[in-house]
């Protein structure tokens, strides 16, 4: 074969931190780089993360089962840990877990031809211990401006939870309740008991979750998710 007629290999500049790029030049170069390697676009600056410490990991595999025990008993939400988010031009994270309400269902993000989660998911979970600043700062900005609905960061050492809902435009607060229970508002019956996350208490942890699973409001919740589920099969 001549030098004119072997196909053309396209090659790019790796990625490095701090490189200012908008969301499909960061893609493109990411999915170029090796498999180990994890990268973050965060308003609009690479972000190349620390190694994962074991608390960090572990804490991870608590509030993926606790979303999981979530999804299994309200069809029709979707979530995913770790996966990719085309958030906007000037962002693609990949938070630690996220809970979304498809688009066909009447959500605000969906998975593009190539795989990938776009737009955002109503709600985002990181787990922070060296990342605090950067999770409760400029990854906080670009979850606000991409419009999630409730950001929720558990912080290691110290341990606390911050939990965040949209009001109009903006991100503000949400308290736990007078028993010390988080109590999202997107997500009807997602209830998070802060001590026994931080205790690894998977049994105290999955108990007050099903309590709030058992409410009004989480049955109201999947009626809508029902009825939206038989719109988009009906429109077809």
């Amino acid at each position: 074969m001549s030098t004119a007629e072997r196909p053309r290999v396209e090659t790019f500049p790796p990625l490095t931190a701090g490189q200012h790029l908008n969301q499909p030049t960061f893609h493109e170069r990411y999915e170029a780089m090796l498999p180990e390697t994890r990268a973050e676009l965060v308003g609009g600056t690479v972000y190349m993360p620390s190694p994962m410490r074991r608390d960090h990991a572990g804490t991870t595999r608590l509030v993926s089962g606790w979303l999981s025990d979530y999804q299994r008993e309200t069809p029709g939400v979707d979530g995913g840990d770790g996966g990719t988010v085309k958030l906007d031009q000037q962002g693609e994270p990949q938070p630690d877990c996220d809970l979304r309400i498809p688009a066909e269902m009447g959500g605000q993000s969906d998975v593009d031809e190539e795989g990938y989660l776009f737009g955002a998911p109503e709600l985002v979970v990181e787990i922070a211990r060296s990342s605090r600043a950067f999770d409760l700062g400029q990854k906080k900005d670009d979850y606000q401006r991409g419009g999630v609905q409730e950001y929720v960061v558990v912080e290691l050492e110290p341990n606390r939870v911050h939990w965040f809902v949209r009001r109009d435009d903006h991100f503000e607060d949400l308290p736990p309740g007078p028993d010390g229970v988080y109590r999202s508002e997107v997500f009807p019956g997602l209830w998070l008991d802060p001590e026994a996350l931080f205790a690894k208490d998977r049994v105290r942890l999955i108990g007050v979750l099903h309590q709030g699973l058992a409410t009004p409001a989480h049955a109201a919740f999947l009626a809508r998710l029902e009825k939206a589920r038989h719109g988009a099969s009906g429109s077809t």
